[in-house]
């Protein structure tokens, strides 16, 4: 009898947690969602190289979004986004930059460098600074992270 009272009680216990996720909507009555851009603005940074620089390096493996922090404006034409990333021994970042009259949107990711698929790598957290060419002058245009 005592076995079978821990078995309605680990019933019970998982009906309790199960019922707030089935009972959080439902097909019939859809709820519409709002569509929001991911894009958030991020500040600009008066102080430009203040990460280790990093070189954009398209051939990572296993790429993740990571956001930046801030920003520099190095040269109308160029910009910095400064971010965390593993060590740069064994990780690497790119970037796609997206530009419009209104903003540059950047979305960062980050991914174990090609060459150091195989090696063992320390879990060390480092301040990084991507150089980042625009297509047009920035003017007044916002820097969002893709995020």
């Amino acid at each position: 009898m005592r076995t079978m009272s821990r078995y309605t009680a680990a019933a019970a216990a998982v009906a309790v947690l199960i019922a707030p996720l089935t009972a959080c909507g439902s097909s019939d009555n859809p709820v519409p969602q709002q569509v929001t851009p991911n894009a958030s603005s991020r500040p600009e940074d008066l102080k430009p190289g203040i990460g280790q620089p990093f070189i954009a390096d398209p051939t990572l493996v296993n790429p993740g979004p990571i956001p930046f922090t801030s920003w520099n404006r190095l040269s109308e034409n160029k910009i910095s986004v400064n971010f965390q990333t593993g060590n740069p021994e064994c990780f690497a970042v790119d970037a796609t930059v997206t530009e419009t009259a209104e903003a540059v949107t950047v979305a960062l990711r980050s991914g174990t460098r090609a060459d150091s698929v195989d090696k063992v790598c320390t879990m060390n957290a480092v301040f990084g600074t991507l150089e980042i060419p625009l297509s047009s002058p920035l003017g007044t245009r916002a820097v969002l992270d893709a995020g």
